[in-house]
């Protein structure tokens, strides 16, 4: 790909006439206050499932055979990356396997399944010729590029030691997980890859759950007879584990010198900066245990103030079964909300910061509350799917009890997946039915991720679900316009970790700013792309854009027009496209 360098523009001079996307699709007149805006509005959100036409031939197994083993009813995730740096994002679907114990023994299979991506909207397995046929019990996947040597490198969670896969950079890869350090034998779950000493190498959280093996899984029952899946709360939580990139292809525990060594029950994992000093913070989404938040004491160190910063429980004091988590900006105030996922009849959190120390549940207010109450939540992250200049939410649902509708009759084991459409100013409306099938369609949903895989510029989805097969859902929202409201931003570190991640792009339209972060985490046990993507709505361009990277390093770009693809290297003060 070629890019030629945006000519040098002072951001004062660009903020004439740019048309505020969000407005159009409300009904406002062509003329926005502040811009001019193209002639038609953008069409309804709408999602295809192309999973079969994209060759994605892959079935979820969770080893049961009736013995009712506490890990089958977690699931697993996948997501998006370019592994073989061709600029298409392929797709891994994590796996699990049989059980030791089943009397029909195993069969074979593999833990993992790569599809790379053709370019013409179709993928091809390549599992077995990249290297990375395995077997094991799989949960989840974090990918990021843990050598700065320009090629993506790729964590395994597993129920069991996690494997670790070095990027030989021709298209394969080795495992390299006991040279490399962080083969924990733990029950491992939602990863992140992020730099919290900003000494350009990224280390890693691995997220643990609770203690369990085969040989002590307890016996729970929804009738005193019958075995059911448990509950976590019967079960012992472990602390997660952080580890120091060293800068020689290995990494080092930390977790306790750096204070983070707090039992819990981790299912989900975000990065933020809950204070603004630009040192990368973290929040632990926990499974009937209280949420975690980390804040980084900018000396190796982290203190958990989750409890005092009143994100930890529910509005009633309460702990959660906190499964997917994500962050992000949702309205005017600038500040970071932090989205949840948790059981049926305890709704999705929603926890704004206030910007004094302390968080305000909008659950209630943002209207996500009551219509997620009888969901039981996975995965949720935040996107721009209608392509309007504001963060959306989707939703994968499913339950953990096959039985549990005949115990509560409001509550469904199959569920479908929400999508929530922000009014601008976090306010949310769920719109999912609307926009095809697959909303409408129950499954038992675990991961979730989305990418611009088909580089039409905007947003797919993948989902997995858990013992059955995934989903892959292609938008269709510029298929039905002939614009292109969007710019795509990609970041290319030198002083900072090459992936960029914890960098902070904030773009200008008119009297609006909308800041997005690189990172890895989020979700629920899965990856979405690293590039950014922001929709212009009806404007014809950005004003302009400020990139921080974690270096300390901050650079601003003159305007950037529609339908733009940038690379943005550190060093740079404009990007390329």
């Amino acid at each position: 790909m070629q890019y030629r360098r945006i000519s040098p523009l002072i951001r004062a001079a660009a903020l004439v006439w740019i048309g505020v996307g969000g407005l159009a699709c409300q009904g406002d007149s062509d003329e926005q206050a502040g811009g001019q805006a193209t002639e038609e509005a953008l069409p309804a959100v709408g999602f295809v499932d192309v999973t079969e036409s994209a060759g994605i031939r892959f079935e979820h197994r969770t080893g049961a055979y009736g013995a009712k083993f506490f890990p089958e009813m977690a699931g697993a995730g996948g997501g998006f990356f370019d592994y073989d740096g061709d600029g298409w994002q392929d797709i891994l679907l994590v796996n699990g396997m049989d059980w030791s114990t089943n009397p029909d023994g195993r069969s074979a299979q593999d833990g993992l399944a790569l599809f790379r991506n053709s370019g013409d909207g179709t993928f091809a397995d390549v599992t077995s010729e990249v290297g990375l046929t395995t077997e094991l019990y799989g949960m989840g996947m974090a990918a990021a590029d843990f050598d700065n040597d320009g090629d993506v490198d790729l964590l395994i969670t597993a129920v069991g030691p996690n494997r670790f896969y070095r990027n030989n950079g021709d298209g394969t890869f080795s495992d390299v997980s006991a040279s490399v350090g962080v083969d924990d034998p733990a029950w491992s779950t939602s990863a992140m890859f992020f730099d919290y000493d900003r000494d350009g190498w990224l280390d890693l959280y691995v997220g643990n759950y609770v203690v369990w093996g085969t040989g002590h899984d307890l016996f729970c029952s929804l009738d005193g007879t019958v075995k059911a899946y448990c509950t976590p709360e019967i079960y012992t939580g472990q602390p997660s584990r952080l580890y120091h990139n060293q800068g020689d292809g290995t990494f080092i525990d930390v977790t306790e010198l750096a204070g983070v060594d707090r039992p819990g029950k981790a299912l989900g994992v975000a990065l933020l900066d809950f204070n603004g000093d630009s040192w990368p913070d973290f929040v632990v989404a926990n499974d009937t245990d209280p949420d975690f938040l980390f804040e980084n004491n900018a000396d190796g160190t982290f203190t958990e103030r989750g409890l005092v910063s009143g994100m930890a429980f529910d509005e009633s004091g309460k702990a959660r079964a906190g499964m997917g988590i994500d962050i992000g900006v949702v309205d005017a105030t600038g500040k970071e909300t932090i989205f949840v996922g948790n059981f049926s009849n305890e709704m999705i959190g929603v926890y704004r910061n206030l910007g004094n120390g302390s968080y305000v549940d909008r659950a209630a207010v943002s209207q996500i509350g009551r219509s997620s109450l009888l969901y039981l939540t996975f995965a949720v992250f935040l996107f721009d799917v209608d392509l309007d200049f504001d963060l959306d939410l989707f939703v994968a649902n499913g339950h953990v009890q096959p039985e549990i509708e005949e115990i509560q009759q409001s509550v469904t084991f199959k569920q479908r997946s929400l999508l929530y459409i922000n009014d601008g100013d976090g306010r949310f409306e769920e719109t999912g039915q609307q926009a095809g099938p697959f909303f409408v369609e129950r499954i038992v949903g675990r991961g979730a991720a989305y990418a611009d895989y088909d580089r039409d510029g905007d947003l797919d989805i993948l989902v997995t679900t858990n013992g059955g097969s995934p989903h892959l859902l292609k938008n269709t929202l510029l298929e039905r316009t002939i614009q292109q409201p969007y710019v795509r931003v990609t970041l290319e570190g030198t002083r900072s970790n090459r992936d960029a991640i914890g960098a902070r792009v904030t773009a200008y339209l008119g009297d609006r700013e909308l800041p997005q972060v690189v990172r890895t985490g989020s979700s629920y046990l899965s990856q979405s792309e690293l590039t950014l993507t922001f929709g212009l709505g009806t404007a014809k361009q950005i004003d302009s854009l400020r990139v921080e990277w974690p270096s300390g390093d901050s650079a601003v770009s003159g305007a950037i027009s529609r339908g733009s693809s940038v690379l943005w290297r550190e060093g740079d003060q404009e990007p390329i496209f």
